[in-house]
């Protein structure tokens, strides 16, 4: 069953989100403030696949169920809604956690979508099983495919699902410069039609885990005018 929680106060928003969902094939369940969203994915025993959540809601906002969903759960898609076009929105959204954002008016075709791009990526890392290496070591970092963590001299780094996709990408081509394109086709999929931005900002995320200068990152370096690259 591919279930959806929405959290959203504003009552016509959110009917129109489950409607356009059901028609999509979602399970969704709805919650009306932050604190209910909680309490309903605890309720549902963390069998929830892709979150939706305003930002601004009474109670508790969406960053800090955003955060606390994180905590909960690596694995779940987390999509923020904002009715802000302001880019410090989109950036505390991403740092807290969350895969991508919407950003309000949008159409049920693009809502829908990026809720469909989000959930198979869950599945993807959820099913998956085969690998052709287990373990990946450069320096002091190992990557385990199989166990899809991460460790920098023995010591563990809670990684999301879509950093944990870009560690990947990049320990599979060390040295190579990588394109924001590429990065984005790889991790968020060719169909993503959302904005390059997002991989900066998950790149940011990313550093502060891993860099022990994430303002001098020796490591997950930028090149500029192209992309990244990660140096051993």
């Amino acid at each position: 069953m591919k279930r959806v929680l929405i959290a959203e106060d504003e009552s016509a928003i959110r009917e129109f989100i489950v409607i356009n969902l059901k028609r999509g094939g979602y399970d969704v369940v709805e919650a009306s403030d932050g604190e209910m969203a909680l309490e309903l994915y605890e309720n549902c025993d963390g069998e929830i696949d892709v979150a939706l959540l305003d930002v601004m809601m009474p109670n508790i906002d969406g960053f800090e169920v955003c955060k606390r969903l994180r905590a909960m759960n690596n694995n779940i898609g987390i999509i923020m809604l904002t009715a802000k076009t302001q880019e410090m929105d989109k950036i505390t959204g991403l740092m807290n956690g969350a895969d991508d954002y919407v950003t309000k008016p949008f159409s049920p075709t693009e809502l829908v979508a990026r809720v469909d791009a989000i959930y198979r990526r869950v599945v993807m890392n959820s099913n998956r099983k085969t690998v052709t290496v287990d373990i990946i070591e450069l320096g002091e970092f190992k990557l385990n495919l199989r166990n899809r963590t991460l460790t920098k001299n023995g010591r563990y780094i809670e990684l999301t699902q879509v950093e944990f996709q870009m560690m990947e990408y990049f320990f599979i081509n060390p040295g190579a410069a990588l394109s924001r394109t590429d990065i984005l086709n790889k991790v968020w999929g060719n169909e993503y039609f959302g904005e390059e931005k997002i991989v900066d900002v998950n790149i940011r995320r990313l550093r502060m885990k891993i860099e022990d200068e994430p303002s001098e990152p020796k490591h997950l370096t930028t090149i500029w005018g192209i992309g990244y690259k990660w140096i051993v």
